[in-house]
Protein backbone atom coordinates (compact mmCIF):
# COMPACT_ATOMS: atom_id res chain seq x y z
CA UNK A 1 0.00 0.00 0.00
CA UNK A 2 1.50 3.44 -1.14
CA UNK A 3 2.66 6.09 2.16
CA UNK A 4 0.24 8.75 1.92
CA UNK A 5 1.38 12.30 0.68
CA UNK A 6 3.86 14.11 2.90
CA UNK A 7 1.75 17.05 4.29
CA UNK A 8 4.46 19.98 3.45
CA UNK A 9 4.62 18.81 -0.25
CA UNK A 10 7.51 20.63 -2.05
CA UNK A 11 9.53 22.58 -0.34
CA UNK A 12 11.48 25.93 -1.27
CA UNK A 13 14.12 27.79 0.83
CA UNK A 14 13.91 31.82 -0.44
CA UNK A 15 15.87 34.51 0.45
CA UNK A 16 15.02 37.03 -1.99
CA UNK A 17 18.15 36.49 -4.61
CA UNK A 18 17.71 35.98 -8.12
CA UNK A 19 18.28 32.21 -7.81
CA UNK A 20 15.56 31.90 -4.78
CA UNK A 21 13.01 33.52 -6.94
CA UNK A 22 14.09 30.66 -9.93
CA UNK A 23 13.84 28.01 -7.34
CA UNK A 24 10.29 29.46 -6.08
CA UNK A 25 9.10 29.43 -9.47
CA UNK A 26 9.96 26.01 -10.72
CA UNK A 27 9.08 24.19 -7.23
CA UNK A 28 5.45 26.24 -7.77
CA UNK A 29 5.62 24.77 -11.31
CA UNK A 30 5.90 21.33 -10.01
CA UNK A 31 3.64 21.20 -7.02
CA UNK A 32 0.90 22.23 -9.40
CA UNK A 33 1.70 19.42 -11.76
CA UNK A 34 2.10 16.89 -9.27
CA UNK A 35 -1.00 18.66 -7.54
CA UNK A 36 0.19 18.49 -4.19
CA UNK A 37 0.78 21.92 -1.50
CA UNK A 38 3.80 24.10 -2.08
CA UNK A 39 5.77 25.37 1.28
CA UNK A 40 7.66 28.72 1.17
CA UNK A 41 10.49 29.03 4.10
CA UNK A 42 12.78 31.39 5.03
CA UNK A 43 15.39 30.81 7.28
CA UNK A 44 16.34 33.17 10.16
CA UNK A 45 19.95 33.28 11.35
CA UNK A 46 20.70 35.08 14.12
CA UNK A 47 24.13 35.11 15.41
CA UNK A 48 22.25 32.67 18.23
CA UNK A 49 22.30 30.33 15.75
CA UNK A 50 26.16 29.73 14.90
CA UNK A 51 28.55 28.75 16.78
CA UNK A 52 29.65 29.93 19.13
CA UNK A 53 27.09 32.32 19.20
CA UNK A 54 27.58 36.16 20.27
CA UNK A 55 25.67 38.44 21.89
CA UNK A 56 23.53 40.69 19.24
CA UNK A 57 20.81 43.47 19.71
CA UNK A 58 16.88 43.16 19.84
CA UNK A 59 16.59 45.21 16.66
CA UNK A 60 18.42 43.07 14.63
CA UNK A 61 15.95 39.86 15.44
CA UNK A 62 13.00 42.39 14.28
CA UNK A 63 15.18 43.34 11.08
CA UNK A 64 15.81 40.03 10.04
CA UNK A 65 12.28 39.19 10.94
CA UNK A 66 10.89 41.55 8.93
CA UNK A 67 13.30 40.97 5.80
CA UNK A 68 12.62 37.47 5.96
CA UNK A 69 8.65 37.95 5.61
CA UNK A 70 8.80 40.75 2.56
CA UNK A 71 11.01 37.79 0.94
CA UNK A 72 8.21 35.61 1.96
CA UNK A 73 5.12 37.18 0.71
CA UNK A 74 7.68 37.71 -2.68
CA UNK A 75 7.99 34.56 -2.96
CA UNK A 76 4.44 33.62 -2.60
CA UNK A 77 3.61 36.10 -5.41
CA UNK A 78 5.95 34.56 -7.71
CA UNK A 79 4.80 31.19 -6.94
CA UNK A 80 0.73 32.06 -7.52
CA UNK A 81 2.01 33.84 -10.90
CA UNK A 82 3.97 30.75 -12.19
CA UNK A 83 1.51 28.07 -11.80
CA UNK A 84 -0.92 27.84 -14.11
CA UNK A 85 -4.62 29.26 -13.47
CA UNK A 86 -6.74 26.32 -13.68
CA UNK A 87 -4.22 23.95 -11.78
CA UNK A 88 -3.32 26.25 -8.15
CA UNK A 89 -2.66 24.62 -5.27
CA UNK A 90 -2.07 25.44 -1.47
CA UNK A 91 1.00 27.69 -0.69
CA UNK A 92 1.80 27.56 3.22
CA UNK A 93 4.56 30.18 4.11
CA UNK A 94 7.05 30.00 6.96
CA UNK A 95 9.39 31.72 9.46
CA UNK A 96 12.53 29.27 10.69
CA UNK A 97 14.78 30.27 13.09
CA UNK A 98 17.47 27.96 12.54
CA UNK A 99 20.23 27.88 9.49
CA UNK A 100 18.96 26.88 6.41
CA UNK A 101 20.61 23.46 6.10
CA UNK A 102 19.04 22.35 9.29
CA UNK A 103 16.01 23.59 8.35
CA UNK A 104 15.67 21.54 5.06
CA UNK A 105 16.96 18.29 6.39
CA UNK A 106 14.27 18.49 9.36
CA UNK A 107 11.66 19.47 6.94
CA UNK A 108 12.25 16.22 4.53
CA UNK A 109 11.18 14.09 6.53
CA UNK A 110 7.59 15.54 5.96
CA UNK A 111 8.50 16.96 2.18
CA UNK A 112 8.29 15.12 -1.50
CA UNK A 113 10.69 17.45 -2.39
CA UNK A 114 13.45 20.02 -1.37
CA UNK A 115 13.85 22.89 -4.17
CA UNK A 116 16.80 25.30 -2.85
CA UNK A 117 18.79 28.08 -5.62
CA UNK A 118 21.91 27.27 -7.41
CA UNK A 119 23.71 30.41 -5.17
CA UNK A 120 21.73 33.34 -2.68
CA UNK A 121 22.73 36.01 -0.59
CA UNK A 122 24.26 36.22 2.95
CA UNK A 123 24.88 32.90 4.63
CA UNK A 124 22.61 31.09 1.96
CA UNK A 125 24.88 32.13 -0.94
CA UNK A 126 27.97 30.83 1.35
CA UNK A 127 25.91 27.12 1.27
CA UNK A 128 24.45 26.88 -1.76
CA UNK A 129 26.47 24.43 -3.91
CA UNK A 130 28.77 24.61 -0.75
CA UNK A 131 27.28 23.95 2.40
CA UNK A 132 24.07 24.22 2.58
CA UNK A 133 23.48 22.52 -0.58
CA UNK A 134 26.49 19.62 0.03
CA UNK A 135 24.48 19.20 3.46
CA UNK A 136 21.00 18.69 2.15
CA UNK A 137 21.85 16.88 -0.32
CA UNK A 138 23.68 14.09 1.71
CA UNK A 139 21.07 14.32 4.57
CA UNK A 140 17.51 15.06 3.22
CA UNK A 141 14.98 12.25 3.32
CA UNK A 142 13.50 13.43 0.40
CA UNK A 143 14.81 14.04 -3.81
CA UNK A 144 16.35 17.72 -4.04
CA UNK A 145 16.28 19.83 -6.69
CA UNK A 146 18.83 22.54 -7.44
CA UNK A 147 17.88 25.67 -9.83
CA UNK A 148 19.55 27.82 -11.85
CA UNK A 149 18.55 31.48 -12.43
CA UNK A 150 18.75 31.46 -16.04
CA UNK A 151 16.40 30.75 -19.05
CA UNK A 152 16.40 27.12 -20.43
CA UNK A 153 15.45 27.26 -24.64
CA UNK A 154 12.28 25.82 -24.97
CA UNK A 155 11.99 23.57 -21.82
CA UNK A 156 8.31 22.59 -22.25
CA UNK A 157 9.71 20.20 -25.40
CA UNK A 158 12.83 19.32 -24.40
CA UNK A 159 13.38 15.93 -22.53
CA UNK A 160 14.75 14.61 -19.12
CA UNK A 161 18.40 13.16 -18.62
CA UNK A 162 18.93 10.29 -15.91
CA UNK A 163 22.31 9.06 -15.07
CA UNK A 164 22.57 5.33 -14.87
CA UNK A 165 24.61 2.81 -13.56
CA UNK A 166 22.90 -0.26 -12.02
CA UNK A 167 23.03 0.82 -8.65
CA UNK A 168 19.89 0.79 -5.87
CA UNK A 169 20.48 4.82 -6.24
CA UNK A 170 20.14 4.43 -9.70
CA UNK A 171 16.84 2.95 -9.40
CA UNK A 172 15.60 5.57 -7.64
CA UNK A 173 16.78 8.26 -10.09
CA UNK A 174 15.16 5.90 -12.65
CA UNK A 175 11.71 6.07 -10.78
CA UNK A 176 11.85 9.53 -10.48
CA UNK A 177 13.12 10.32 -14.19
CA UNK A 178 10.37 8.40 -15.67
CA UNK A 179 7.91 9.89 -13.53
CA UNK A 180 9.21 13.42 -14.21
CA UNK A 181 8.96 12.55 -18.17
CA UNK A 182 5.38 11.52 -17.99
CA UNK A 183 3.94 14.39 -15.89
CA UNK A 184 6.05 16.59 -18.41
CA UNK A 185 5.28 14.91 -21.47
CA UNK A 186 8.71 14.67 -23.55
CA UNK A 187 11.12 11.84 -23.95
CA UNK A 188 13.70 10.51 -21.54
CA UNK A 189 17.36 9.92 -22.84
CA UNK A 190 19.13 7.18 -20.22
CA UNK A 191 22.55 7.42 -20.15
CA UNK A 192 25.27 5.07 -19.09
CA UNK A 193 28.88 6.41 -18.98
CA UNK A 194 31.97 3.74 -18.78
CA UNK A 195 34.40 6.06 -17.11
CA UNK A 196 36.93 3.34 -16.90
CA UNK A 197 38.67 4.21 -20.33
CA UNK A 198 42.71 3.97 -19.16
CA UNK A 199 41.92 0.35 -18.37
CA UNK A 200 40.03 -0.16 -21.76
CA UNK A 201 43.05 1.23 -23.62
CA UNK A 202 45.56 -0.34 -21.34
CA UNK A 203 44.39 -4.24 -21.16
CA UNK A 204 43.49 -4.06 -24.64
CA UNK A 205 40.10 -4.86 -24.37
CA UNK A 206 37.28 -4.96 -27.40
CA UNK A 207 34.74 -1.59 -26.38
CA UNK A 208 32.58 -3.15 -29.13
CA UNK A 209 32.13 -6.38 -26.53
CA UNK A 210 32.23 -3.81 -23.52
CA UNK A 211 29.50 -1.81 -24.75
CA UNK A 212 27.14 -4.55 -26.06
CA UNK A 213 27.10 -5.49 -22.57
CA UNK A 214 26.54 -2.07 -21.02
CA UNK A 215 23.77 -1.90 -23.37
CA UNK A 216 21.91 -4.97 -22.51
CA UNK A 217 22.16 -3.91 -18.80
CA UNK A 218 21.11 -0.56 -19.34
CA UNK A 219 17.89 -2.03 -21.29
CA UNK A 220 17.30 -4.39 -18.55
CA UNK A 221 17.14 -1.80 -16.00
CA UNK A 222 14.58 0.36 -17.86
CA UNK A 223 12.49 -2.63 -19.36
CA UNK A 224 10.19 -2.49 -16.13
CA UNK A 225 9.73 1.13 -15.96
CA UNK A 226 8.70 1.48 -19.76
CA UNK A 227 6.10 -0.94 -18.82
CA UNK A 228 4.93 0.92 -16.26
CA UNK A 229 5.22 4.36 -17.93
CA UNK A 230 4.40 3.21 -22.04
CA UNK A 231 3.35 6.97 -23.00
CA UNK A 232 7.39 7.78 -22.27
CA UNK A 233 9.77 7.20 -25.37
CA UNK A 234 13.38 6.43 -24.12
CA UNK A 235 16.70 6.95 -25.66
CA UNK A 236 19.22 5.43 -24.65
CA UNK A 237 22.86 6.11 -24.80
CA UNK A 238 25.88 4.34 -23.92
CA UNK A 239 29.01 6.38 -23.68
CA UNK A 240 32.72 5.89 -22.85
CA UNK A 241 33.58 8.71 -21.63
CA UNK A 242 33.74 10.60 -17.71
CA UNK A 243 29.78 10.22 -17.00
CA UNK A 244 29.80 14.55 -15.67
CA UNK A 245 31.13 15.54 -19.26
CA UNK A 246 28.61 13.34 -20.83
CA UNK A 247 25.77 14.80 -18.87
CA UNK A 248 27.48 17.90 -19.22
CA UNK A 249 27.05 17.88 -22.87
CA UNK A 250 23.85 16.14 -23.11
CA UNK A 251 21.77 18.60 -20.11
CA UNK A 252 22.26 21.55 -23.05
CA UNK A 253 19.25 20.26 -25.04
CA UNK A 254 17.66 18.54 -22.11
CA UNK A 255 14.53 20.33 -19.65
CA UNK A 256 16.17 18.38 -16.30
CA UNK A 257 18.83 16.13 -14.91
CA UNK A 258 17.79 13.35 -11.84
CA UNK A 259 20.66 11.48 -10.71
CA UNK A 260 21.34 9.23 -7.96
CA UNK A 261 22.69 9.77 -4.31
CA UNK A 262 25.23 7.41 -5.05
CA UNK A 263 26.56 4.66 -7.33
CA UNK A 264 28.93 2.62 -8.41
CA UNK A 265 30.97 1.87 -11.15
CA UNK A 266 30.93 4.29 -13.62
CA UNK A 267 29.13 6.66 -11.75
CA UNK A 268 30.81 5.80 -8.60
CA UNK A 269 30.26 9.16 -5.89
CA UNK A 270 27.55 10.28 -8.65
CA UNK A 271 26.19 12.76 -5.95
CA UNK A 272 28.26 12.55 -3.27
CA UNK A 273 31.63 13.26 -4.87
CA UNK A 274 33.76 15.11 -7.69
CA UNK A 275 31.02 13.44 -10.44
CA UNK A 276 28.38 15.40 -8.54
CA UNK A 277 30.15 18.55 -7.95
CA UNK A 278 30.84 18.73 -11.30
CA UNK A 279 27.69 18.17 -12.75
CA UNK A 280 25.75 20.67 -10.11
CA UNK A 281 28.42 23.11 -11.28
CA UNK A 282 28.82 22.66 -14.87
CA UNK A 283 25.42 21.87 -15.35
CA UNK A 284 22.95 24.88 -16.33
CA UNK A 285 19.41 23.53 -15.83
CA UNK A 286 17.41 22.28 -13.02
CA UNK A 287 18.96 18.71 -10.89
CA UNK A 288 17.44 16.29 -8.84
CA UNK A 289 18.84 14.44 -6.56
CA UNK A 290 17.39 11.42 -6.02
CA UNK A 291 17.36 10.92 -1.89
CA UNK A 292 15.49 8.44 -0.55
CA UNK A 293 12.48 9.00 1.26
CA UNK A 294 12.02 7.99 5.07
CA UNK A 295 8.83 6.69 4.62
CA UNK A 296 8.35 4.33 1.74
CA UNK A 297 6.32 4.81 -0.71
Amino acid sequence: MSAPAKHRGIVVAVDGSPASNAAVSWAAREAAMRNIPLTVIHAVVTPTATFPPVPYPESLLVRLEDEGRKDVMHAVKIADEAMPTDRKVTIEREIVYSTPASALVKMSDEAEMIVVGSSGRGLLARGVLGSVSSTVVRHANCPVAVIRDEVVPDPQHAPVLVGIDGSPASELAIAIAFDQASRRGVDLIALHAWSDVEVLDLSGLDWSAVEGDAERSLAEALAGWQERYPDVTVRRLVVRDRPARDLAEKSKSAQLVVLGSHGRGGLTGMLLGSVSNSVLHSVRIPVIVARPSSVSS
